[in-house]
């Protein structure tokens, strides 16, 4: 027995615009990620001058702590948004946040020992800080596009968690690449003004992205 099926115009005005979608392939956000990590060093490599005694080795080992946590903290948080853009079960993010963490002793090892060296926390500002924070904010720009370029092309179930990951890695990357032409090596200076970017550009991500993200 045939049956004639009456085609149904609801049904068919919902698929006429529907086209094939390409899979976001990890790699390819990798990708994305690692250049804007090496265009923002060769930026701040072009604009400032990397900092020559850190390339001699004469910088006190703060500065290459300080920096090496803010580079892991940077690729970590980016392979969270990377992983965040294609939802799938059991999808958690544990590198970030120990990541996180492990940056956190540094400032809090900077108020320390400025209470312990009896100075007032007014003695962590100095003649660079502002101009540290607004550069490390202003190197986090291109890892911010690349970031939210990749969200949007993805389908991110959890907005809020991958909006603030991306603005901390933004941060993180961007310090990192700007703190390369810092001079400056104590605890107290890389503690405050070369973490701090991070945290604001975090802030940043969770409030600004949503509206950039939203599918």
């Amino acid at each position: 027995m045939t049956m004639n099926r009456v085609p149904n115009p609801l049904i068919a005005s919902l698929v006429e615009d529907l086209a094939p979608v390409a899979p976001l392939k990890r790699r390819n956000g990798w990708l994305v990620a690692l250049v804007a990590v090496g265009a923002t060093v060769l930026g701040v490599g072009l604009y400032e001058g990397l900092w020559q005694a850190a390339l001699a080795g004469n910088a006190a080992p703060i500065f290459f702590v300080t920096n090496g946590l803010l580079l892991l903290l940077g690729l970590a948080a980016a392979a969270a948004v990377l992983s965040l853009a294609s939802p799938a079960v059991g999808n958690r993010q544990d590198a970030p946040k120990w990541a996180t963490a492990m940056v956190a002793i540094i400032p809090l090892t900077a108020v320390l020992t400025t209470i312990a060296a009896g100075h007032a926390i007014a003695d962590l500002f100095d003649s660079r800080s502002m101009y540290c924070l607004t550069s490390g904010m202003l190197a986090s720009l291109l890892t911010f596009a690349a970031m939210t370029w990749w969200l949007r092309r993805g389908a991110p179930v959890s907005t809020g968690v991958a909006n603030l990951w991306a603005g901390i890695a933004a941060g993180a990357i961007g310090s990192f690449a700007y703190g390369l032409s810092c001079p400056i090596d104590s605890v107290e200076h890389l503690g405050v003004w070369h973490i701090a970017p991070v945290a604001l550009c975090g802030a940043l991500g969770r409030m600004v992205l949503p509206r950039l993200t939203r599918w």
